[in-house]
């Protein structure tokens, strides 16, 4: 059996460049693509779950970072920059020290998860919270990099979105075809963009027949591209979508549009229902921005029999443990008893 080595060298002949000595890898991608009996049953539709909460750190980024620091070493950087609501910058931050480049991070104050802030201190990252949001702190970031020789990091770097399109062949190399639908969270736009180039470069290259139609849900309280209007002060439960002026704006419209897709909004209430079922029915922890696919699919197929049959696959970007207190705030909680038999079966009902 052959082991898997990574991105960069299972897909080197989709990619800018090939696996050599100087890859910057931490074996990321090869993520399962999980069946829901569940979902399927609720829905008519033959429903699967991308999990890439499943990578190194905990979410999809580590794509798009392996090919990113690859090319910033290659180019001599000796410093990368991002701005993040979490899960860029774990991943920037742990890609980071895997070559020697120092990390700096610009965070908006008070708004990440305690799971993301974890993993960025932890890997040594240089970071400073910003009074603002995380559209301020990619302008920031942007000039920063501009300036000095700093290589930036965010989606808006193109090698970014050469590594996360590799999700897109991973899912076609499992089914052995495309799915009929993608559902997938839209926070800055770069995964909605990235999974479209792969599914377009797969059909152009032969690897498949057909393209998903590209259904992208943003949070209610940070849906810029579903309101066609800036958000100033976007607001949701789902960090890592609580985007109000997405930089891939443009390219995640003309995936939708362009897939016969669509772009919807879910509440916080539903992203958590959703949340809390994947959990519950398919044993997989995701973080709540990843519920936000799952919650649009059921949204979707409410009295819509356009999916009944269809092969779905939701995209689930991160792990639950990245944001571990939204599931003990919002969860049933637990029972206490006395170190006692007769206390402990008459706390579990029995």
């Amino acid at each position: 059996m052959n082991a898997w080595k990574g991105i960069i060298a299972e897909y080197s002949d989709f990619l800018p460049f090939g696996a050599d000595s100087d890859t910057v890898t931490l074996l990321e991608g090869n993520t399962p693509l999980i069946y829901s009996s569940n979902l399927s049953k609720k829905t008519g539709a033959s429903v699967y779950l991308k999990f890439d909460g499943a990578n190194p750190t905990g979410s999809f980024k580590d794509r798009g970072m392996t090919v990113a620091i690859t090319k910033a070493k290659k180019d001599g950087a000796n410093a990368v920059i991002c701005a993040s609501t979490g899960n860029t910058s774990a991943s920037a931050a742990a890609y980071a020290a895997r070559c020697g480049l120092r990390c700096y991070v610009l965070i908006p104050s008070g708004k990440i998860a305690g799971g993301k802030m974890a993993q960025v201190i932890a890997h040594g990252a240089n970071v400073v919270a910003i009074d603002g949001n995380f559209d301020q702190a990619l302008e920031l970031v942007k000039k920063i990099s501009s300036q000095y020789l700093i290589a930036l990091v965010n989606s808006l770097n193109p090698f970014r979105i050469e590594g996360q399109k590799t999700a897109a062949f991973e899912v076609c190399d499992v089914l052995g075809r495309s799915p009929d639908y993608l559902f997938i969270p839209v926070g800055n736009a770069g995964n909605i963009t990235s999974y479209w180039k792969g599914f377009r470069e797969y059909r152009s290259a032969g690897r498949i027949k057909s393209v998903p139609k590209m259904c992208g849900f943003q949070a209610a309280g940070a849906a810029p591209i579903y309101y066609d209007r800036k958000i100033d002060g976007p607001e949701t439960i789902a960090t890592a979508i609580r985007i109000g002026n997405p930089a891939r704006w443009q390219e995640a419209k003309a995936a939708m549009t362009d897939s016969g897709g669509m772009v919807g909004i879910v509440t916080d209430e539903e992203i958590m229902s959703a949340y809390f079922e994947i959990a519950t029915y398919d044993g997989i922890f995701a973080e709540p921005a990843s519920a936000a696919s799952v919650a649009g699919l059921l949204k979707r197929s409410d009295g819509d029999r356009s999916l009944v049959e269809k092969l779905v696959v939701c995209v689930l970007t991160g792990h639950g443990l990245k944001d571990p207190d939204s599931a003990v705030k919002f969860g049933t909680g637990f029972k206490t008893a006395g170190a006692e038999m007769s206390s402990v079966l008459s706390a579990i009902g029995l």
